[in-house]
């Protein structure tokens, strides 16, 4: 309980901190009017307009009227929508966490068996080959790969749709593109972009725990005892390597949701990754901070149910410092 009332004092100020930083540096950039004001609008028409988005007041009060706001649920109304800001983000939503979703779970599910594989062999020519791929996933930029992924997937085989979420469908109240085949076609190339970096990353934690692992005491009296190699690898080995791999998934997943800001462009992903991009060219200060204010709430729940997990896979880890 503690640790949790820490986290979540942290996670407050952390808020404010960047909240700050965000409206400061939106408001050093420029005046949204500037873009938003037709060029050929009065003076009066240009100072109604100034005052009914609040531009006119400085800074300070700007801030503190859109604080007072937030406390009261408001993330204030959208400059080029009309709309408010909150409500488009989180109708842009869940486009962007079921990409996210996709995507982890294919960094996982194909990284994870790799990077044990790896480990089980590392001197093989296949093992040689995952961790010279995994190299590769690495250093491939991000965009260079969806434009290969489109160049060979899309145009050349003609297999797989390139932009789009397609059919959207539903399975206990939840609405998805995952539940139709149409949607899961849709979803594949900017799912395996997201996924290949962090598919990399998950390969060499996966060997690197292998390998550290395999060797200590307990895996060698379980070998003594003679129990099968498998036994031994999914249940003794891997649960020893999994909290690297935890960490790093949960990280993975609050970025892949904060930054897939390109892959979602490229692919024309109705996400919130193309919302934001178009808001910043615009100075849509609302929509950005409060954009801000969901993803770094996001990290903070993902974080905390890291922390909450490492305990349920080792139960000698105690979030609050002490000592069974």
């Amino acid at each position: 309980m503690v640790f949790v009332l820490r986290r979540l004092f942290q996670a407050a100020f952390l808020v404010v901190v960047m909240s700050v930083l965000v409206f400061a540096g939106l408001y050093a950039i420029g005046n949204p009017a500037d873009i938003l004001i037709d060029p050929d609008a009065t003076q009066a028409e240009r100072a109604r307009l100034i005052a009914q988005l609040g531009l006119d007041r400085p800074f300070h009060e700007q801030y503190f009227v859109f604080v007072g706001n937030v406390l009261a649920g408001d993330f204030g109304t959208s400059f080029v929508y009309n709309r408010p800001a909150l409500g488009l983000i989180l109708e842009r939503m869940p486009a962007t966490l079921e990409l996210a979703f996709a995507a982890i779970v294919l960094a996982v599910g194909i990284g994870l068996p790799l990077g044990i594989y790896a480990g089980l062999a590392p001197t093989s020519a296949a093992g040689r080959g995952i961790m010279a791929g995994s190299i590769l996933g690495f250093s491939v930029p991000n965009f260079w790969q969806a434009i290969v992924l489109i160049m060979v997937f899309s145009v050349m085989l003609g297999w797989l749709p390139v932009s789009g979420r397609g059919e959207v469908g539903e399975f206990l109240g939840i609405r998805s593109s995952l539940f139709t085949l149409d949607g899961l076609r849709h979803i594949a190339l900017p799912a395996i972009n997201l996924a290949i970096g962090h598919m990399a990353l998950v390969i060499r934690l996966a060997r690197s725990g292998y390998l550290e692992v395999q060797s200590q005491d307990f895996v060698r009296f379980a070998r003594a005892k003679g129990l099968r190699e498998r036994r031994i690898v999914l249940v003794h080995i891997l649960r020893n390597i999994l909290i690297p791999i935890v960490t790093v998934v949960g990280m993975s997943l609050g970025g892949l949701i904060a930054f897939a800001v390109v892959t979602e462009s490229i692919f024309a992903w109705p996400g919130m990754g193309k919302l934001i991009i178009d808001s910043i060219r615009l100075l849509d200060r609302p929509v950005v901070v409060a954009y801000l204010i969901v993803v770094v709430m996001i990290f903070i729940v993902i974080n905390l149910l890291v922390d909450l997990l490492y305990s349920l896979i080792d139960p000698r880890i105690r979030l609050d410092g002490g000592s069974r």
